[in-house]
């Protein structure tokens, strides 16, 4: 399970409103202070994501909690591979296609790989946003218990 705590922002009807803190690869190196990457993922440290998340069936929630969101390593490789895949198939694919079969010339087998390049992006936006339930679906809420 991937693990990641969230503060409670706000809480509706069927719906929790939570926060989390944006980590960056770095600060766990010795370089952090001296490299590029480092200084500049300090410049920006405090960045935050807020999305809506749906409400648990049990348990009481109040805003300002800390919640713990749980994600199955499997949905993230899944999606990941998806999110990845996808431009990357479809770029090489339309290359592949436009050249062998079409037989086009280079200039267009570059403009038509980069459109669906592109058009891949557009295409799994709109699939996202549609199947964005399942993602919810996955996702497990659970009070942060903290020890006294």
């Amino acid at each position: 399970m991937i693990r990641e705590h969230a503060h409670i922002v706000a809480v509706e009807a069927d719906y929790l409103l939570v926060s989390t803190q944006l980590k960056t690869g770095c600060g766990s190196c010795q370089q952090q202070n001296t490299c590029g990457a480092g200084i500049i993922s300090k410049a920006f440290s405090d960045r935050r994501a807020e999305f809506r998340i749906a409400k648990p069936k049990q348990g009481q929630f109040r805003a300002g909690e800390m919640v713990e969101l749980l994600l199955p390593e499997t949905a993230l490789t899944k999606l990941s591979l998806l999110l990845y895949g996808t431009p990357l198939a479809a770029l090489l694919g339309a290359a592949v296609l436009t050249t062998s079969a079409l037989q086009w010339p280079e200039g267009a087998v570059i403009l038509a790989s980069l459109l669906a390049f592109g058009l891949s992006f557009w295409s799994l936006k709109r699939f996202l946003k549609h199947h964005d339930l399942r993602v919810n679906q996955l996702l497990t809420i659970q009070p942060v218990r903290t020890s006294a």
